[in-house]
């Protein structure tokens, strides 16, 4: 069963391979690509499959350096290894199934529209799903910063897939600009790491969480904190990291870009927010959580802008007009509740609701595209309605993955976002009142969730065909149809795998996701992570006992509360914009709360004005300086040079001169004319 272990490999250089055939040889194949693309992922998610399995019947964890990039560098290694745990392995599944679908998905999407560029089209998408699976395989900090940054690029590619327009060419352009920004701060943050430890491995007992654990236990340990003391230089580490996460994962500040990417590909979009680029960051949080849970200020930081951004984004969600804004609203918001639970301690909260999301996120992005489709591609929702009869396997599994994202149950959503609220109230009564506050956004971001969503399912399915596309919608083909249903049965049982408040009602032993990150490396466990979050944050240090059937019962209420909302105002034969009666609150709010112009002053108002005085005093100070030495060098040389006759005799004359002025110095200085 190890042969599973050693062929990991295998399954990032699958769409490796598919990227290179599509890029060079798409153009000859019959689906311009999707075929090597489909062959790839299915291969992935088989090799995945069997990776989880090994793991599952008890052969333990896996680790294996394959490549040394240098070594002897001041004793500092830098390696390719892979990292095979209960978490990396839930995440290949996810990953590989997601990018399988979306190959198939986009059989309809792209294909059969005719569009031109599919082999290109392919190949990126190849690219984009190897650099994920190489990120989450990763062993250390400096091989997942790489692929992060792959990442990146891929998304940049396909974002702006469409290049010949202006608004997709301008949404990869700011999706690139905006991301590098936060992957500074992560650069910075891997330099760091490795001067202060000389190692940037995630396990072991030389990884850089345990050394940092060890280094806060007891003096005896050699790490370089460069003057600070080490729980405060190690906050400014995982801060520095966090800029990267921040940005990837459209966390506020660092959001504005992702509503923005919606002008690529909609199953580009699919990919995007369900299973590479966004998931990325949470991801990251979750593989290095030992190194932030002996933080406690960077954990309260991590739950506060997780908690805000899942208010703030679900308040914008309310407003938009596009079936895709919507959902990318929808994004930023369900991302920040994942960073609500990282910092509010609920790691296997977290990652749980990263897996519920990534397939209820897929479902409705290609829920969207399929809608977009039949509507010969329109996307604004007031130009719909009543495409349930005209498009019911789309209704039906769009539906299922609405009352995930609503988090209604017995839908996947509820169970894991109750789940991340709950780990925040329980840990927030321990005197965290940050943690309250967050838990406070998130839970009423909870009620607008369900708003949007079904605001969005009524102006679309329901009532009266508002247009003529709507009366005479495009046919979805199986191609399409397929991936609805597979993630549609996803987005309604998934979360059956960690029931909680069924589990504490009844006793029965449900919380599957619970026992699977239980196993793992020393160190990467969820049950090393409790420890070190009662030691160091406080997390449970009251000894609470808290039922989450309140909590949960709350939040449902909430949630239906919105969904009923929306239907009371939107699920009628001709609906009206009511978020119009919001006045100026809803140009605020339609504008993102002038987000991008601020970012636009911030580059043109204030860094183009220190970089003109920059560029002033580096010309007229530092390049004045060097350029007047070098005036002052060519002058005196310009004036030796004419010395330089070529006469012995007016070499003889100097030569005669020259002795007898330093026999008249040594003279004068010696005293010998006294």
């Amino acid at each position: 069963m190890v042969l599973a272990f050693d062929l990991t490999p295998v399954i990032v250089l699958l769409p490796v391979l598919s990227f290179v055939i599509a890029l060079f040889a798409g153009d000859y194949l019959p689906w311009g690509g999707a075929e090597v693309g489909i062959a790839a992922t299915t291969g992935a998610l088989g090799l995945s499959l069997w990776v989880a399995l090994t793991l599952a019947i008890g052969s333990g964890p896996y680790h294996q350096t394959v490549y040394t990039w240098a070594s002897g560098l001041d004793a500092v290694n830098l390696t390719f290894g892979v990292l095979i745990d209960p978490l990396s392995s839930m995440m290949l599944i996810i990953v590989s199934l997601v990018a399988l679908l979306i190959h198939i998905f986009s059989l309809g999407y792209m294909n059969d529209e005719g569009e031109d560029g599919i082999p290109r089209y392919y190949a990126g998408l190849g690219l984009f799903s190897a650099s994920m699976l190489g990120f989450v395989v990763a062993d250390n900090l400096l091989m997942a910063f790489m692929f992060f940054e792959l990442v990146g690029l891929c998304s940049y590619l396909l974002i702006g897939f469409w290049f010949r327009e202006s608004g997709p060419s301008s949404a990869a352009k700011k999706a690139f600009l905006v991301t590098r920004f936060g992957d500074y701060f992560f650069l910075l943050g891997v330099v760091a790491v490795f001067a202060t430890f000389g190692t940037a491995m995630f396990v072991g007992e030389s990884s850089f969480p345990a050394l940092a654990e060890a280094a806060i236990n007891t003096d005896q340990v050699a790490v370089n904190t460069f003057g600070f003391s080490p729980q405060s230089w190690f906050t400014i580490l995982g801060l520095l990291v966090l800029g990267g996460v921040i940005g990837k994962s459209a966390q506020f500040p660092l959001h504005t870009w992702l509503p923005d990417a919606m002008e690529g590909p909609t199953p580009v979009s699919a990919l995007i927010h369900a299973a590479t680029m966004v998931a990325a960051g949470v991801y990251l949080v979750a593989r290095m959580y030992g190194f932030y849970a002996i933080s406690p200020d960077a954990l309260a930081i991590i739950a506060f802008v997780g908690g805000f951004t899942a208010l703030f984004a679900a308040s914008m969600g309310v407003v938009k007009r596009e079936i895709k804004q919507v959902l990318a609203y929808s994004t930023i918001s369900q991302y920040g509740y994942m960073m609500l639970g990282l910092g509010g301690g609920g790691y296997v909260a977290a990652t749980f609701h990263l897996m519920t999301h990534a397939f209820f996120k897929a479902l409705l992005f290609l829920g969207a595209g399929s809608v977009i489709i039949a509507m010969h591609h329109t996307e604004d929702m007031w130009e719909m309605g009543g495409l349930k009869r005209k498009l019911p396997v789309t209704y039906y599994t769009f539906l299922a993955g609405s009352l995930a994202l609503s988090g209604i149950i017995p839908f996947a959503g509820f169970w894991s976002k109750d789940e991340v609220l709950f780990e925040a109230l329980l840990h927030g009564l321990d005197g965290n009142t940050i943690l309250l506050a967050a838990y406070a956004m998130g839970l009423l971001a909870v009620f607008l969730t369900g708003f949007y969503t079904f605001r969005m399912v009524f102006l679309t399915f329901h009532g009266k065909p508002r247009t003529d596309a709507a009366r005479s919608p495009h046919t979805i083909r199986w191609n399409m149809k397929l991936p609805l249903v597979v993630l549609g049965i996803l987005a309604a049982t998934v979360g059956l795998l960690n029931m909680t408040p069924v589990a504490e009602l009844t006793g029965l032993q449900i919380e599957f996701i619970h026992q699977w990150l239980k196993h793992g490396f020393a160190g990467l466990t969820t049950e090393h992570y409790e420890v070190l979050l009662h030691d160091y944050a406080g997390y449970g240090v009251a000894e609470l006992h808290l039922s989450p059937l309140l909590p949960g019962a709350v939040s449902l209420g909430l949630a239906l509360s919105g969904a009923l909302a929306a239907r009371h105002l939107y699920s009628v034969p001709e609906p009206v914009e009511h978020t119009a009666k919001l006045g100026r609150a809803k140009t605020v709010l339609y504008n993102n709360y002038y987000q991008d112009e601020y970012q636009v002053w911030l580059a043109t108002g204030l860094t183009r004005s220190v970089s003109r005085i920059s560029n002033k005093f580096d010309q007229g100070i530092i390049d004045g300086l060097v350029n007047a030495i070098s005036s002052v060098s060519l002058f005196i040389g310009s004036r030796m040079r004419r010395i330089q006759t070529g006469a012995v005799n007016d070499y003889a004359v100097l030569l005669t001169l020259g002795l007898t002025a330093l026999l008249l110095a040594v003279g004068l200085v010696g005293g010998w004319f006294v």
